[in-house]
């Protein structure tokens, strides 16, 4: 399956992997050390097509479309961190690995923080692009005034059924605010994008699952368990990048980041850029991550 003429050109291939009793379509290309590449909302693969070519030229590249998304399965449940986070490593375990680097991005990067935390024993190194640690989020959005209102969109997914039908209503608008609109540098967004975007949105129990990652995310069972927890430090080598001028994500969120981690951590702030940080900066993340993931690797032909 080819869903897009770019794929032909980059080189990558689609495939369907079973894991924890789901199927997840993913683009794949490359050999060598595992790379996972998770996206966030409302994305799917296609957020990491300038990264994917270029870490396949030292990397099997695995880019997943997470569960409910695109043309991966959609059940009615599963979207808690530790299911999304048991689809991930039997993601790792299909491809017949036992470790992986993850990157991810926006609710990609919660899952990544989630594995580092709690499974960490699928876990090489850990990239973080925009995204906070989940803990900490739900501490700040109760905490900070600031944060709470760039986070009004998470208690208004709350609703159900009603955000669902808005968003279809409005589709284009939607995905043209979100992306373009909320974007630092407009020009990562072209026409083209934004029709792949809405296509992959307006399919049918993709809105559906995607809101009730913030469902169950702000379930008050959720806030009850973490009320009081001690959180695990982590132990995988870490890289933070982060866009300066989030619209969405407070560049306080960073803050105190460091001392959940236990091994070496890097925290690199990207001027001029807003939270779609791997498309608004490609070259950059893409230098960053392979210095990261292999720092013997020369950067020339990046």
């Amino acid at each position: 399956m080819q869903p897009y003429t770019a794929s032909l050109q980059a080189g990558w291939q689609h495939q369907f992997v079973e894991t924890n009793n789901i199927r997840l379509h993913c683009v794949t290309q490359g050999e060598g050390e595992l790379v996972i590449l998770l996206h966030g909302f409302p994305e799917f693969w296609y957020s990491w097509r300038h990264q994917i070519p270029v870490l396949a030229r030292h990397f099997k590249v695995v880019v997943p479309d997470l569960r409910g998304y695109n043309y991966s399965d959609k059940p009615t449940s599963g979207y808690d961190l530790d299911t999304l986070s048991s689809d991930v490593m039997g993601l790792i375990k299909s491809l017949g690995y036992t470790k992986a680097h993850i990157v991810g991005h926006d609710w990609g990067g919660a899952i990544a923080w989630h594995i580092a935390q709690k499974f960490p024993q699928v876990l090489d190194k850990l990239a973080i692009l925009n995204a906070p640690h989940p803990q900490q989020f739900l501490q700040e959005i109760g905490t900070n005034l600031d944060q709470f209102r760039r986070s009004w969109y998470l208690f208004a997914f709350q609703m159900p059924g009603i955000p669902e039908w808005l968003i279809q209503q409005n589709i284009k608008e939607f995905v043209l605010n979100v992306f373009r609109g909320q974007a630092i540098r407009k020009g990562a967004f072209s026409a083209e994008d934004n029709q792949i975007y809405q296509e992959a949105l307006a399919k049918p129990g993709v809105l559906e699952a995607a809101l009730n990652y913030y469902r169950n995310f702000l379930a008050p069972q959720n806030w009850l368990n973490n009320l009081g927890t001690t959180q695990r430090l982590i132990t995988s080598p870490t890289l933070v990048l982060w866009g300066e001028e989030d619209s969405m994500l407070s560049q306080k969120l960073t803050n105190g980041m460091a001392k959940l981690v236990s091994a070496p951590f890097q925290l690199k702030l990207i001027p001029q850029c807003g939270h779609w940080i791997q498309q608004e900066v490609p070259q950059t993340v893409n230098r960053e991550l392979i210095s990261f993931f292999r720092d013997k690797i020369s950067l020339e032909s990046v």
